[in-house]
C-alpha cells in the first residue's frame, strides 16, 4: 500500500490517540511515543515532528494543559502533559464520533 494513504488514514486519529494515553496520567513527549507504538503493536511509529505538533495544537484548543516538572539530582525538567476537563470532554465526543465512522466503514468494506 502506498505510504501516502497509510499516512492518511493514521492522522485522522492521533489527536484522539494523545487525549486517551493522556487520559490516564500526564506524560512527557517521549513517553507518549513509546506508548502509542507499544499499545498499538507497531502500527503508530510517530517521532518527534509529528507529535508535537499535535500537542501543541491540543494545548491552543485548551485540551492539554503543559508543565514542567522539577528536576531531581540529575534528572533534567520535563514538559509533561496533562489532558483538561475541556479534553476529556472533547475525547469522550470524539470517541462517540469514532464509533459511527468506524461502524459506517465496516459496513461498505464488508459489502
Amino acid at each position: 500500500m502506498s505510504e501516502k494513504y497509510v499516512r492518511q488514514m493514521k492522522k485522522g486519529v492521533l489527536d484522539m490517540l494523545v487525549l486517551k494515553l493522556l487520559s490516564d496520567q500526564p506524560k512527557y513527549g517521549y513517553q507518549l511515543i513509546s506508548e502509542l507504538e507499544a499499545e498499538s503493536g507497531g502500527v503508530f511509529c510517530l517521532k518527534e515532528g509529528t507529535l508535537y505538533p499535535i500537542l501543541y495544537r491540543l494545548e491552543e484548543d485548551g485540551l492539554v494543559k503543559a508543565t514542567w516538572s522539577e528536576p531531581e539530582e540529575r534528572q533534567v525538567p520535563r514538559k509533561y502533559y496533562l489532558i483538561t476537563d475541556e479534553g476529556r470532554k472533547m475525547l469522550q465526543e470524539i470517541k462517540h464520533i469514532w464509533n459511527d465512522i468506524s461502524k459506517g466503514v465496516n459496513r461498505i468494506m464488508e459489502q
